[in-house]
């Protein structure tokens, strides 16, 4: 059974003022982190005014952390290999954000949120934050309101923010425009299920992790990543010239959790010495504003009447095959005002 996420359920508007909030954030106080991503997550109308300064105000802080998506087949042990990874980097003297999203389910439009209970050792450390949030049925593995989370918790001084995805997909290469590094999280499995494997999905990894490498699994983990690094050997390596390698890890035994932080430094300055590292942040927030964009040209195209009722009969002759969708798409456009 689903159950409503917590997070989106209204909260007094008193807790939602943009200022208060702000001054929450940069005295480190993880509630008011919380409630501000449950500003930037609201659709309100009431709340859009305040959502763009609160935004505004997060970029202005000029912070910015370390960007690491993570995603995986189910089963992989994503959350496990995050508490670890996470626990090590705090150890180390770092703050960490995980943003887990959850899958929505289509019928009741519900998320299980689990992952806090998943997460218990992390989610209890003072440098620590988690927030689960539903996909919301969002497309790419992520919620609709990730990318501004993500600045809202480097504006809280985290300087590690860790995006897990809901899981392996067509769809999930957006997370791939959230991050700095991408990281694929696989089982002790070769052959048949190598072949199985979205290619695009292992093309823009830049680290293959083969978790559950220990006790029965262990031989088998070091023939998948030998499986895996030849098929990378294949690919070309991406902007920074990083060639993407396959290790294995146990997030039980903590193993392997060393190596992954050696690539991600290592990625680091060398994406950042040949300048793809800057070069990637940009891309990636011109991305950011032509998907806002749209999002705001559907939204005010939604909300006008004269072309929300044409919508409508269009909707039900496409579906009846009695317009193409590409004409029944032109004809809504033409409805637009005309620019001189």
């Amino acid at each position: 059974m689903s159950h409503i996420n917590p997070h989106i359920q209204a909260l007094p508007e008193a807790n939602l003022d943009e200022k208060v909030l702000q001054e929450g954030i940069v005295r480190g106080d993880r509630k008011a982190l919380s409630q501000a991503i449950t500003l930037v997550e609201s659709k309100l109308p009431q709340h859009q005014e305040r959502r763009s300064r609160l935004l505004d105000w997060a970029v202005s802080q000029g912070k910015t952390g370390y960007r690491l998506g993570i995603t995986g087949v189910p089963g992989a042990g994503k959350s496990s290999l995050i508490e670890t990874l996470g626990l090590l980097l705090v150890g180390q003297g770092h703050r960490v954000a995980v943003l887990a999203i959850d899958p929505s389910s289509r019928l009741r439009k519900g998320s299980i949120l689990g992952d806090k209970t998943r997460m218990e050792k992390l989610s209890r450390h003072p440098q620590a934050f988690i927030r689960p949030s539903a996909s919301g049925g969002h497309l790419g593995g992520v919620a609709a309101a990730t990318r501004e989370a993500l600045v809202l918790c480097e504006a809280a001084g985290y300087d590690h923010i860790l995006v897990e995805t809901v899981g392996v997909g067509q769809s999930e290469i957006e997370v791939k425009d959230l991050v700095d590094f991408f990281l694929l999280v696989l089982v002790p499995l070769g052959g048949d299920e190598l072949q199985g494997m979205k290619r695009g999905i292992v093309e823009m990894a830049n680290l293959i992790v083969i978790n559950k490498a220990d006790g029965d699994h262990l031989q088998q983990a070091k023939a998948a990543r030998l499986e895996y690094a030849r098929a990378l050997s294949l690919f070309p390596g991406d902007g920074a010239g990083w060639k993407p390698r396959a290790i294995t890890a146990s997030a039980l035994l903590g193993s392997g959790v060393d190596e992954i932080l050696e690539a991600m430094q290592a990625y680091r300055v060398q994406a950042e010495s040949n300048g793809a590292w800057h070069e990637n942040r940009r891309e990636q927030a011109v991305r950011w504003m032509l998907q806002y964009v749209e999002q705001g040209l559907l939204s005010w195209f939604k909300g006008q009447p004269r072309y929300t009722d044409m919508l409508t009969v269009l909707k039900e002759l496409v579906a009846k095959g009695q317009r193409d969708p590409f004409g029944a798409a032109r004809e809504l456009l033409g409805l637009l005002p005309a620019q001189s």
